[in-house]
């Protein structure tokens, strides 16, 4: 046996990259402060820099055994703010103060003032530099509408739907331009479908699916769904998702053109019976927490993919980490990522 392994998102930057990432300090009520500052301070070696730590982001990874890595989201602050950086409408430099998901956290945010558009492609640029690391497909991840809406101050739309639309208009430019370029398999991280299940079922899986409309049919179509990230490591008890929530949208997934959904496991188990809530979608399980420093024993791995091979084919199950590896450093999320792939064969 042996299963396909996958990461979900961002990967620890060297310590030579002297962008901010709110992984450094995930308390901060600023996460785009000085972003643009730090990168124009690198000057011409910017794109250097973002290429030689890019690439070894992505070594790790495949060194690891991962057979889809992604870019380790290198160039980014954060997973939201760095795609609206690229988007018409969103003000970076007058921010609003705002409670989001679910009154968990209070930010700075940068605040929507005009309609939304894509101001300038640029994902696929990223993907390309990616690329030229390995000669195995990377995945490339962008925020989806209803997580972006709830990761920015709306001061124009008032509407969420209407506001997820033009997103996903955006987002859907940047889609067909990665699958010009070559790019397989396309990741959209919608953590709010969790937060709000109901929204999800309303409105998010439609703008969702607009995102993607009229994606190649060889482009795996991924949607990613965690349940939140504590303010440190080792953190015992912080807010996640209603653990119910994977339950109450499985079928509408299922029935979407989705093809493959990225689910939380190793933080807290599912009952794995859930899988079975989807027929046609692959599900990319999450064996690995990524906010704990304990590393998981390759045999416990392994078991728990095996319990999994239980409630789904093997041909739609592929094992990844629980999210982004950033909080870890990185020794430990290679550590974690060896463990992994080590698990996927037996």
């Amino acid at each position: 046996m042996k299963l396909l392994s996958t990461t979900i998102g961002a990967y620890p930057k060297p310590s030579y990259l002297t962008l901010p990432d709110w992984f450094d300090d995930l308390d901060t009520t600023t996460p785009t402060k000085g972003w643009l500052e730090a990168l124009e301070a690198m000057g011409n070696a910017a794109a250097d820099i973002v290429y030689r730590a890019t690439h070894e982001a992505v070594h790790d990874q495949v060194n690891a055994g991962i057979d889809i890595p992604t870019d380790g989201e290198i160039a980014r602050e954060n997973y939201v703010h760095y795609h609206c950086r690229h988007l018409h409408g969103i003000d970076f430099g007058e921010l609003t103060e705002r409670s989001v998901r679910t009154g968990n956290y209070t930010s700075f945010l940068p605040t929507v003032r005009g309609p939304i558009s894509a101001r300038g492609l640029f994902l696929a640029d990223d993907w390309k530099r990616a690329q030229a690391a390995t000669s195995r497909p990377v995945k490339m991840t962008m925020p989806g509408p209803l997580t972006v809406a709830d990761t920015v101050a709306d001061a124009h739309y008032g509407d969420m739907d209407a506001f997820g639309r033009d997103l996903a208009a955006a987002l859907n430019k940047e889609v067909h331009a990665l699958a010009d370029a070559g790019c397989q398999h396309i990741q959209i991280d919608e953590p709010l479908f969790a937060r709000y299940p109901e929204r999800a079922l309303d409105y998010g899986l439609e703008n969702l699916e607009r995102a993607f409309h009229k994606c190649p049919k060889n482009v795996t179509r991924t949607v990613h769904i965690c349940c939140g990230y504590p303010n440190r490591i080792d953190a015992e008890h912080y807010p996640k998702a209603p653990l119910d929530s994977y339950w109450k949208i499985a079928k509408s997934i299922d029935e979407s053109t989705i093809m493959a959904v990225s689910l939380e496991d190793a933080h807290r188990y599912n009952d794995l019976a859930l899988l079975e809530q989807f027929e046609k979608t692959t599900i990319i399980l999450g064996v690995v927490a990524i906010a704990k420093s304990r590393v998981e024993p390759v045999e416990e791995i392994r078991w728990r993919l095996q319990e999994a091979l239980e409630h789904i084919d093997s041909h739609r199950l592929i094992a990844a980490p629980d999210c982004g590896l950033g909080i870890l450093g990185r020794d430990l999320a290679r550590t974690k990522l060896r463990h992994l792939c080590q698990a996927c064969s037996w």
